[in-house]
């Protein structure tokens, strides 16, 4: 029997199935459906949300919609791009915004909103997520205001008499701090009982990986991290040890001494049907002067299947009986741009050509690809896995690799220019939020650096500014008292600049090196900066063990910048950051005087010039910076 559910249009959002998953979590069932898609054909349907996505709705390509869609008799919502184009559909008129919002917005409440049901029970004034540069100038007709935020006067607009409802925020990201609630007002509007919950999507994988593996065992790559622990654990619960054979690779882009521990935390849970292979050679034959950050990922990507094809061969295993696993989430998909609306982000290495053509032919099975990073660990702990296996920080498959970024030392003309256009831009912004003594201290400048990040579901591949405060003598920085004013200076910067994505502040500089001696080196994936960023991220974790932060916190990243005074040396950043779902993220706000140790200990590194902390929220940034 076909179960009631809410169906979500999915336009390319990075947010889109984070929508489904909200609603899943309270106990409502959601499906994705194409915008397409032909609503009143499906059964049981009792309401609709239209999702973000990184297109204009004024565009020529935009995404195909069946606005026959808007005529159906169910509730319908409409978050950022579906807000718009559900203004445009009614006769509004959306443009670009004069100021966009990236973060945090406050939304209040109009007399209209104080008595909208999907307002019930939402404080008149609440924190929201935005990530937009359009916006609506003209609501729709039979469209009053329910909310606006400073720079947002249409933020969610609301028909009654059809059941209409829009917003510009992402009420599905968690910083929205009421986002479930006004999900739940929606349900409740939709006329919608609760029919899901975990017990429920279990039993779904289990029976799916049986269905998928028929009569057939199954080869699993297994890092060592969260995600493809809990899909070892489902795959073994589904067709038994005997069946299923782990495959950890050591591939030297692991953390220190992080293989060994991998196993011996398997061997600990009971795990006994796993091996170890070292092919730490081939893969650092596989980047070996490569800088692009998609090219390296895809040769990551490729080098597991080679490796895997190897091992298959060297344990006498029959092709065709064996499938390869992975543990894939739902992000890698949709960051790689694995729906059809969706922008690529970055290649995730479990979706490069070699693994698209084993999923085309039906010969992988990824049991987590549905499902969000804490879905994942809830998964796990229902499996019985400890916590050191299932609430590790995660650590994907191409390791640090991934954060060692690189660089063959030549600037081309382009990136010379948009480096100064940076420059300019960050000089024009007033940063009005310190103290009067921080204020006069206050340096800002721009790395000649660029790393990834996410605006608007797009793609931005830019510079991060740089805030320079008082020297407090031996090469190290002052660090301003309040982590608020800091978050507030880097959402500022980033809003109003178009060359720059993230914005860092300088804790260290060695005294014996300038900072006008300081430039892009040339500089690769190889073992020695491997082996440079194993020791700082070795000295940040287990200060994070030792003073209580590691649990608190979803995620480190240690970044290694080709960016010193030498070939040999090179820039740490520390990037902890605070998560539910990967799919937005707050840098952690660390106590102070434990950074300060951190970064002490690093700067005795003979070859760190520099070292940096992170200050930008996911988005406008990503976690990592490649």
């Amino acid at each position: 029997m076909s179960r009631n559910k809410i169906v979500v249009l999915d336009f390319g959002s990075q947010y889109a199935h984070l929508i489904a998953k909200r609603l899943r979590m309270m106990g409502y069932y959601s499906e994705i459906a194409l915008p397409s898609a032909d609503v009143s054909s499906m059964e049981n349907v009792k309401g609709v949300i239209l999702s973000g996505g990184p297109a204009s709705v004024y565009d020529e390509n935009v995404p195909e919609f069946n606005s026959k869609n808007l005529e159906i008799d169910v509730p319908i919502l409409g978050l950022c791009y579906g807000h718009q184009l559900m203004a445009v559909c009614c006769g509004g008129k959306v443009g670009k915004a004069d100021v966009g919002e990236f973060g945090f917005a406050q939304l209040e409440q109009t007399d209209a909103g104080k008595k909208s049901p999907l307002f019930e029970g939402v404080s008149l004034s609440t924190q929201v997520w935005m990530s937009h540069q359009d916006a609506v100038l003209t609501p729709g007709s039979g469209f009053e205001v329910i909310g606006t935020t400073k720079d947002c006067p249409y933020a969610a607009l609301q028909n009654l008499q059809k059941k209409r409802f829009s917003l510009q925020c992402h009420c599905e990201v968690k910083d929205t701090l009421e986002g479930n609630r006004i999900f739940e007002n929606f349900a409740h509007i939709c006329k919608m009982e609760k029919n899901w919950d975990e017990d429920t999507v279990l039993n779904h994988i289990i029976e799916e990986i049986k269905t998928q593996a028929g009569d057939k065992n199954v080869l699993l790559f297994l890092s060592g991290g969260v995600d493809s622990t809990v899909a070892f654990a489902l795959l073994n619960k589904a067709l038994g040890q005997e069946r299923v054979l782990g495959l950890h690779i050591d591939n030297g882009f692991m953390r220190k001494n992080e293989s060994a521990n991998v196993a011996q935390a398997y061997r600990s849970h009971g795990f006994t049907n796993f091996i170890v292979e070292d092919a730490s050679e081939s893969f650092l034959n596989a980047v070996y002067h490569l800088t692009d950050p998609q090219k390296k990922r895809m040769a990551v990507g490729e080098n597991f299947i080679s490796v895997r094809n190897d091992v298959v061969s060297r344990q006498h295993l029959d092709e065709d009986k064996w499938m390869l696993a992975q543990g894939t989430l739902y992000p890698d998909i949709i960051e790689s741009g694995g729906t059809k609306n969706s922008k690529v982000i970055k290649t995730h290495h479990n979706r490069v050509d070699g693994i698209q053509k084993l999923i085309e032919k039906g010969l992988i099975i990824e049991p987590l690809k549905d499902l969000y990073k804490d879905e994942v660990r809830r998964m796990g702990k229902k499996l019985g896995l400890e916590d050191d296996l299932v609430m590790r920080h995660p650590f994907p498959g191409p390791g640090l690799s991934i954060n060692v970024l690189c660089s063959d030392g030549t600037v081309s003309e382009k990136d010379r220019d948009e480096y100064a256009k940076a420059k300019k831009e960050l000089e024009e912004i007033k940063l009005d939020m310190f103290c009067e003594h921080c204020s006069q201290d206050l340096v800002k400048s721009v790395l000649p650096v660029r790393s990834v990040g996410v605006q608007g579901d797009f793609r931005t591949y830019r510079f991060p500014s740089v805030l320079t405060f008082s020297h407090e003598g031996e090469g190290f920085y002052h660090l301003p008292g309040k982590w608020e004013k800091l978050e507030k200076a880097s959402s500022t910067i980033t809003n109003a600049a178009t060359y720059i994505n993230r914005t860092i502040i300088r804790l260290y500089q060695n005294p014996l090196v300038k900072i006008s001696d300081m430039k892009l080196q040339e500089g690769y994936c190889d073992k020695e900066r491997l082996d440079q960023t194993r020791e700082a991220d070795n000295i940040v974790l287990t200060a994070l063990h030792a003073n209580g932060w590691y649990d608190k916190i979803f995620q480190h990243l240690t970044i290694n910048l080709p960016y010193a005074s030498s070939r040999n040396h090179c820039s740490i950043v520390l990037r902890p950051l605070c998560s539910e779902d990967v799919m937005t993220a707050r840098f952690a706000w660390l106590p102070q005087d434990d950074l300060k140790a951190i970064v002490k200990k690093i700067a005795e590194l003979p070859y760190v010039d520099a070292v940096f902390f992170d200050l930008t929220n996911k988005p406008p940034a990503t976690f990592g910076w490649e």
